[in-house]
Formats: C-alpha cells, sequence, structure tokens
C-alpha cells in the first residue's frame, strides 16, 4: 500500500505542475483578449470537454467522471482568466 500511496502523491504533484502551467495559459489569454465578454466562450468550453471525455474513452477511464472534472476545471480556469483580465485592466 505505501508504493501505491507514493504513485498517487507523485501523481499529484505532476498534476499540480501541469496546472500550474495550464493557469499560467489562463494568464496569458487573459493579456491577449481584448474584451472580458470573451473570456467566456461556450464552443471552445465544450471542445475541451469533449477531448478529455475521447481521451477518457480511449484510456478506460470514467468518461462521466472525467467529463464533471473537466466541467470542473474549465469553470475554474474561467473564473481565474476573468480574475486576471480584471486584475490587468485595473
Amino acid at each position: 500500500m505505501a508504493e501505491v500511496r507514493a504513485g498517487v502523491d507523485a501523481t499529484d504533484r505532476a498534476l499540480i505542475d501541469l496546472l500550474s502551467t495550464r493557469f499560467g495559459y489562463m494568464r496569458a489569454a487573459a493579456r491577449i483578449k481584448p474584451e472580458r465578454g470573451q473570456v467566456r466562450d461556450e464552443e471552445r468550453k465544450a471542445a475541451v470537454i469533449d477531448a478529455a471525455k475521447a481521451d477518457a474513452l480511449a484510456k478506460g477511464v470514467p468518461v462521466d467522471l472525467i467529463a464533471e472534472f473537466w466541467e470542473n476545471l474549465v469553470e475554474t480556469s474561467i473564473a481565474y482568466e476573468m480574475e486576471e483580465w480584471d486584475r490587468i485592466r485595473s
């Protein structure tokens, strides 16, 4: 069990590194988009979630759980980008 937990912990650290990179892209997007209304793009959101679901299916990961996780991830990313957009322009 210790090896499994160590693997989970290492995976969690890798995920945080990847999320840090993702949020860096959200900061970049906030700088690039000239209008706050451009931050929320429902078409792009759907495409990102659909891609995650397809990847999950291909890897044998529960698609419904990944869809829910990605919904939360994308909504959190949008909220963060909006905060950054406001911060940059205040």
